[in-house]
């Protein structure tokens, strides 16, 4: 295949998972039930908690800007907080108790009952993004599972009060279901709160 060939390919699958998901209703009626969770605990007084890892843990991050930040007009800044940015924290945690607590640390000293807790992995069996659901659970903050197809996915969902599953078991093509999806979730909860 030329250079032109493996972009032209990417493309294609690009729309065709984009295609997909847009027209799962089941997919769809996820990204409503997201919202409408994030919403309720924010007008309550929660926040959003989010981690992945690796492209997941960029996409956190970019999730919570447009939480903190604003996606479509200028309006009261949103609580949100990717788990994935404090290097400090991080190492510290990694360091003394494991690579596999790091989120679950944070989940436990930050998370409050009542608050939502967006959990990125793309196999859907990542070790850490496991341990912080079942942290999350057993403290009463609504999980989120955002994963794919891959079979791994199954050790996600029973940790998980909602999953938004991308129709894909290819990373790069889960990702940007993921992002497309979260963009959406974002311009709903702004829009329901803020009047526009």
């Amino acid at each position: 295949m030329s250079d032109h060939d493996i972009a032209a390919a990417h493309f294609r699958r690009s729309l065709d998972v984009l295609a997909h998901a847009a027209g799962d209703a089941e997919f769809g009626a996820a990204i409503l039930a997201v919202a409408q969770a994030v919403e309720h605990s924010l007008r309550a007084g929660g926040k959003v908690m989010l981690a992945g890892n690796g492209g997941s843990a960029s996409d956190a991050q970019h999730i919570a800007g447009e939480f903190l930040s604003r996606l479509r007009f200028d309006r009261h800044p949103l609580p949100a907080i990717a788990l994935t940015t404090d290097s400090s924290v991080l190492t510290a945690i990694g360091n003394d108790y494991g690579y596999e607590q790091v989120f679950e640390r944070q989940l436990r000293g930050l998370g409050r009952k009542g608050d939502v807790f967006i959990a990125i992995s793309t196999s859907g069996k990542s070790a850490n993004v496991l341990a912080a659901l079942r942290a999350a659970r057993e403290i009463g903050v609504t999980t989120v599972g955002f994963t794919g197809t891959a079979p791994g996915a199954a050790l996600m969902t029973p940790l998980c009060d909602l999953v938004l599953a991308a129709p894909s078991d290819d990373t790069p093509l889960i990702q940007q279901i993921h992002i497309t999806a979260a963009h959406a979730i974002c311009e709903i909860v702004e829009r329901n709160m803020f009047g526009k």
